[in-house]
């Protein structure tokens, strides 16, 4: 006799990249352990690749997780642990005040929401009087591999990341797709940027949207109240 099969509810959301529905479902017992034996073995590459396979298959193989925009797939993960182990998340938070001692709160998931700068823009123009422009995608997990280590070649990573989100550049009407130049020639192209320009595209960066949320949190020892804010995927796992 087979043993019963047990079923799973759906949920739906709207990725915040788009006005676009998406149907997932909570994480099973075997994805968790997958995720937990990543986070156990603190190695990014894992814990990226463990991200992806979860958000794949809790949103039964729809999405191609590789060219989700970050955000949107941080906000996935979200609601699916949300809807899988709890939506109170209990965390340690450092207290601001002495930055010694940390306070349990408690961060109700389903009040977490991507955040947009409003002075945020993808479409970057570097030379206004002969109309030449960039358009910008949004950095993916696939974009950067995550076991490089760029902490001693700050600069080669920024290149690295800009010329991975270069979608296309255009001069007046006419369009370059970045996919029919090579990587020195991108480079190139960068560059050849005003600083102005570099500092636009940076700009780029620092204003997309996030996965943010401001909380309330008071010192157990001193009891001075500090605002902190939570900011990606990492500090919501408690």
């Amino acid at each position: 006799m087979a043993l019963p099969i047990l079923e799973t509810q759906s949920f739906d959301l709207t990725l915040p990249s788009a006005d676009v529905k998406v149907k997932f479902r909570p994480f099973l017992v075997k994805e968790e352990k997958v995720l937990l034996q990543a986070l156990e073995s603190e190695d990014q590459k894992q814990v990226v690749n463990a991200l992806k396979e979860i958000v794949s298959a809790c949103t039964f193989g729809t999405l191609s997780v590789d060219d989700l925009p970050t955000f949107d797939l941080e906000y996935i993960f979200l609601n699916i642990r949300a809807k899988s182990v709890g939506e109170v998340a209990k965390l340690k938070i450092l207290c601001p005040d002495d930055k010694k001692t940390y306070a349990d709160v408690e961060v109700d998931l389903t009040k977490i929401e991507v955040q947009v700068d409003d002075s945020h823009t993808n479409n970057i123009v570097v030379d206004k009087d002969k109309k030449i422009g960039i358009i910008m995608k949004y950095p993916t997990l696939g974009s950067v591999d995550p076991s490089t280590d760029f902490t001693k070649e700050q600069t080669n990573k920024i290149f690295h990341l800009i010329a991975n989100s270069i979608y296309q550049i255009y001069e007046g009407d006419k369009i370059y797709n970045t996919t029919d130049y090579t990587k020195e020639e991108l480079n190139k192209f960068i560059e050849s940027l005003s600083t102005t320009a570099f500092s636009d595209i940076q700009n780029f960066y620092t204003t997309m949207p996030k996965l943010i949320h401001d909380i309330e949190v008071e010192n157990p020892k001193t009891k001075v109240k500090s605002n902190v804010t939570l900011q990606g995927l990492t500090d919501f796992f408690g």
